[in-house]
C-alpha cells in the first residue's frame, strides 16, 4: 500500500461529459463512477470563481473526483461553468457572475439526477451557486466549503430554511471572506444548517483536504466509515 498523495488518482470509471444548458452552451465536465457496482450517491461539485482561477481542476474538487468513487462508492460530476477553461476542458459562453450559471447548475443536476441519490457540494463561489440555484426537490442535501455569502441573499437562505433540505457548512477559522462567528450568525436563518469550524484553516483549505473529504462523505453517506483510508 502507498500513501494517497495530492496527485493520486484512484481507480474509477471515468468519462468526459459535455453538459448542454438550456441556453445552448456546451460545458466541459467529467463523470466519475465507482470502479465496481452502482454508486451509493452522486455529488455535483461546483468550483470556485473562475475570475480568481477557479475551475473543475481546483484541488478540493479534483481530489473529491479522484478519490471518492474508490474510497466511498460515490459518483461525482465536476464541470467548468460557462466561460471557464482548465486542463480538463473549456466551456462555452462567458462568465456571468452567478446569474447565467443557473442554467449550468441545472444542466449538471439533470445529467445525473437519475443515477443515484443526488447531493450538491460547492466551494467558495460554488457555494453561492449552490445556494442560489440548487434548491431542487431532487437534491438530498447541500455541502458548502468556505461559503463567502457574497452573492447568495437572505431570500435564498430563507428558501432553504423553508425546504428543510440538509445543509453542512465548513468554515475556515482564518477565512478571507466569512469567518465562523459571522457564519453562525448568518446561517442561523437556516435552522437545519450545521456550521463546522475548521481551526487553523484558510479559504483554500490547504493541508485540510482529507478532513474536508471525510466530512463530505460523513454527510452524504454516513454508512461509510470515516476517516477515509489514507493509503491504497
Amino acid at each position: 500500500m502507498t500513501r494517497i498523495g495530492p496527485d493520486t488518482v484512484l481507480p474509477a470509471r471515468r468519462e468526459a461529459v459535455t453538459l448542454r444548458t438550456a441556453d445552448d452552451l456546451r460545458l466541459a465536465g467529467e463523470l466519475a463512477l465507482p470502479p465496481d457496482g452502482e454508486p451509493r450517491a452522486v455529488v455535483v461539485l461546483l468550483h470556485p470563481n473562475p475570475l480568481g482561477g477557479g475551475s473543475m481542476d481546483n484541488h478540493l474538487i479534483a481530489k473529491a473526483a479522484c478519490r471518492l468513487p474508490a474510497l466511498a462508492g460515490l459518483a461525482t460530476v465536476r464541470f467548468n461553468t460557462r466561460g471557464t477553461a482548465s486542463e480538463s476542458g473549456a466551456s462555452e459562453g462567458t462568465h456571468e457572475h452567478g446569474v447565467g450559471e443557473r442554467a449550468d447548475v441545472a444542466a449538471a443536476l439533470d445529467h445525473v439526477a437519475d443515477l443515484a441519490p443526488l447531493w450538491v457540494a460547492g466551494w467558495s463561489f460554488g457555494t453561492d451557486l449552490a445556494l442560489m440555484h440548487a434548491l431542487d426537490p431532487r437534491v438530498r442535501g447541500v455541502f458548502l466549503m468556505a461559503p463567502p455569502l457574497r452573492r447568495a441573499e437572505p431570500a435564498h437562505l430563507a428558501a432553504w430554511a423553508d425546504a428543510g433540505t440538509p445543509m453542512r457548512c465548513l468554515v475556515p477559522e482564518l477565512d478571507d471572506y466569512l469567518r465562523p462567528a459571522e457564519a453562525r450568525t448568518r446561517f442561523a436563518a437556516v435552522p437545519q444548517a450545521e456550521v463546522i469550524e475548521f481551526p487553523g484553516a484558510r479559504h483554500l483549505f490547504l493541508g485540510y483536504a482529507e478532513e474536508v473529504l471525510d466530512s463530505l462523505v460523513a454527510f452524504v453517506a454516513p454508512e461509510v466509515p470515516t476517516p477515509l483510508p489514507r493509503h491504497w
